[in-house]
């Protein structure tokens, strides 16, 4: 469903927003960047070998710059209509205030048992189109803290994750500078 559409279907909506959903995968296994070394040294970044993940579901407001963070354990679709539920009482989505929530396709997204609370109303990128998601463009912000890092327990990683995500909250003109791209829909 369009935005105009939305708005024409719920004329009783004081609002209609759009937002961009996606989720990214972290765990003990590194997030290795680039580091400075001596000339003629190589740079060591050590890290603990094993395979536990986490994964960060982050919704962004691009025209704003608002963020919602959640951290949770899989992705599946009883965990993402878990996170849904909350992203809408967080934002007061319901008879007067419609989000439409732009996500890819992926399995979870798309699922049967998917349960989508009142007013949040899903619009799916093309397949294969990572390239047009404005949530895809937090992941280096959220990954910072843990680039080089040696993290012995993925509670760690969830830890450093959290504050990370509080810190990004106060950075909305960043966040939109990355997010909103000239052809975003605008809302009035």
């Amino acid at each position: 469903m369009k935005l105009e559409k939305l708005g024409e279907a719920h004329p009783e909506a004081e609002a209609v927003e759009i937002w961009a959903e996606d989720e990214a995968r972290l765990g003990l296994k590194p997030v290795m960047r680039r580091v400075w070394a001596p000339v003629g040294e190589r740079p060591t970044a050590l890290f603990k070998r094993g395979y536990e993940w986490t994964y960060l579901y982050g919704f962004v407001r691009p025209q704003s710059g608002d963020l919602f963070w959640l951290i949770l354990p899989t992705v599946n679709v009883e965990l993402f209509s878990m996170a849904l539920r909350e992203f809408a009482r967080e934002v007061g989505a319901g008879g007067n205030r419609r989000v439409l929530l732009v996500v890819d396709k992926a399995g979870w997204h798309t699922g049967k048992d998917l349960k989508i609370p009142e007013g949040i109303h899903l619009e799916f990128l093309p397949s294969g189109s990572p390239e047009l998601m404005p949530a895809e463009r937090l992941w280096p912000l959220t990954n910072e803290p843990l680039a080089n890092g040696l993290f012995e327990e993925i509670e760690e990683v969830e830890e450093t994750l959290a504050d990370r995500c509080v810190e990004l909250l106060e950075q909305a003109e960043t966040i939109r500078g990355l997010t909103n791209y000239h052809w975003w829909p605008q809302t009035a």
